[in-house]
């Protein structure tokens, strides 16, 4: 089934979320440590079909990138090597951490969950996806 990857690519953790098949709803997936995303997500392709990768990248307030660009940029350069023909989109992920503590506090998730910082970058990956996601369905 097509599915499209969600990613909130930080230095030491990677949120992971995913698309349903029809591409309308973003989930939740996983927290990787950074050195084994690509393994990672290399084993969700061996079981579903990857259609696109959107990748949240660091935007300051101001428009300009920020400082964890270069490590973005280094996992874009790998992730585009070993999955050529995935394309990849880049979506601003301004405000995604505040937002995911957010939708936390509105599900209920206890206190003692919402200091995981692992909670924190899987649902920012949802958030970056799905946004993602409703725009590309209101086209």
């Amino acid at each position: 089934m097509d599915r499209t990857v969600g990613i909130d690519y930080g230095k030491a953790r990677v949120g992971v979320a995913i698309s349903d098949p029809l591409g309308i709803f973003a989930s939740p997936l996983e927290t990787v440590p950074s050195a084994k995303i690509i393994e990672y997500l290399q084993k969700i392709a061996a079981s579903e079909k990857l259609i696109c990768f959107v990748v949240g990248y660091p935007v300051n307030l101001d428009g300009k990138p920020a400082e964890a660009k270069a490590d973005v940029d280094v996992f874009l350069k790998q992730l585009g090597k070993v999955f050529p023909n995935v394309p990849l989109v880049l979506e601003d992920e301004r405000f995604t951490s505040v937002l995911a503590h957010r939708a936390m506090i509105d599900g209920g998730m206890k206190k003692s969950e919402r200091r995981k910082k692992e909670s924190v970058d899987k649902i920012s990956a949802a958030i970056i996806l799905q946004g993602y996601l409703d725009r590309k369905n209101r086209q």
